[in-house]
């Protein structure tokens, strides 16, 4: 073999094996995913998910750019056998190499899991159930189950006070019963040995502090104003007295649309009407904030017994409230308020 047919042949080589590796390099490295700007592209995986399910989902979204160097890679790389279930968000920088490592290995995205302003236990079922892959019915069934609530310390009517609204990061595939075990996990961080001492010392256990909680959540948005709401109705119950909490009568009927508690409203026999029921209802009446919880908890001392809405010289409803120690301060303060509400046509 002569020494320029082996220089060609080492030349012609070297041409294959580059051009071999600035394809695969290609391949593997060059973004794929075409994938909106501003927001990132999640794909889900379930349980006994298929290579093929995951083909399918990306060519409805039109998420390849060029499905068959995609289809190529993930042949090469056993993608196919070793699918992983999961959350796992595709970005458009990423290349083919990236995304099949990821779906291999089983390395998933969180699910950024916030609630707040939650009314009903089945508005938290379906606010949450949503977002991962057990679902809303099997997370349902658990929360229904008075078993499980036992096992948490409440019972199907208090359980949703074990739910702490915040941002939590969770991974998509969680079953139902270690989720559970997160939002417990939570709750006991919460309550420290300090809050569980100022729970002892009103004479309430951590369930009742949250049904009362929730009311004051309910009254005002007001942080500032959450401990002065929370005194009144803790010297209310102190003296024997109905909380006649407005937002507990709007529960009791399920229409949240109400905008005034008429005495005709209050008058609906529930054990969440507290203009009828002597003390705290069975449950809370929303999914309470840790802000309105430590409110209860730190509760101002003072001698108010009644509050309402404060009105500004223009007729303004100001979103704070008058407070009064007597009925009869109550009553002109209330006098005003009700004006108010005339004038702005609130029936």
């Amino acid at each position: 073999m002569s020494r320029s047919f082996k220089i060609g042949l080492f030349i012609a080589v070297s041409v294959i094996i580059t051009t071999f590796s600035f394809y695969f390099w290609q391949v593997a490295k060059t973004p794929n995913f075409q994938v909106e700007k501003d927001k990132d592209f999640a794909l889900l995986i379930a349980t006994g998910g298929t290579y093929e399910g995951v083909l399918d989902t990306l060519k409805k979204n039109d998420v390849l750019n060029d499905p068959m160097s995609f289809r190529f890679l993930a042949k090469l790389l056993k993608l196919p056998e070793r699918l992983k279930p999961g959350r796992y968000v595709l970005t458009r920088t990423m290349g083919n190499l990236d995304v099949i490592q990821k779906l291999r290995n089983g390395k998933q995205d969180a699910v950024r899991l916030t609630f707040n302003n939650i009314r009903l236990k089945q508005d938290l079922i379906q606010r949450i159930g949503n977002k991962f892959e057990f679902g809303a019915d099997s997370l349902g069934k658990l929360l229904d189950e008075p078993q499980v609530c036992e096992k948490f310390g409440f019972d199907t009517t208090n359980v949703v006070s074990m739910f702490l609204p915040n941002t939590y990061e969770i991974y998509w595939t969680t079953n139902a019963n270690k989720f559970l075990g997160r939002m417990y996990d939570e709750y006991q961080k919460f309550w420290t040995p300090a809050r569980i001492e100022k729970a002892k010392a009103l004479g309430y256990s951590k369930a009742q502090v949250s049904v009362l909680a929730s009311i004051v959540d309910a009254e005002t948005n007001r942080n500032d104003e959450m401990p002065r709401i929370a005194g009144v109705y803790l010297n209310r119950i102190s003296q024997s007295m109905p909380l006649q909490a407005d937002p507990t009568v709007i529960f009791a009927w399920r229409d949240f649309s109400i905008k005034r508690v008429t005495s005709k409203l209050s008058s609906l026999n529930s054990p969440y009407n507290t203009y009828r029921v002597l003390g705290l209802p069975p449950g809370p009446i929303n999914v309470p904030s840790t802000v309105a919880i430590d409110a209860v908890l730190n509760a101002e001392k003072h001698d108010y017994l009644y509050f309402c809405v404060k009105i500004d010289p223009d007729g303004k409803l100001l979103g704070y409230h008058d407070f009064a120690v007597t009925y009869e301060d109550h009553l002109n303060n209330a006098r005003i308020y009700q004006a108010a509400l005339n004038k702005l046509n609130i029936k």
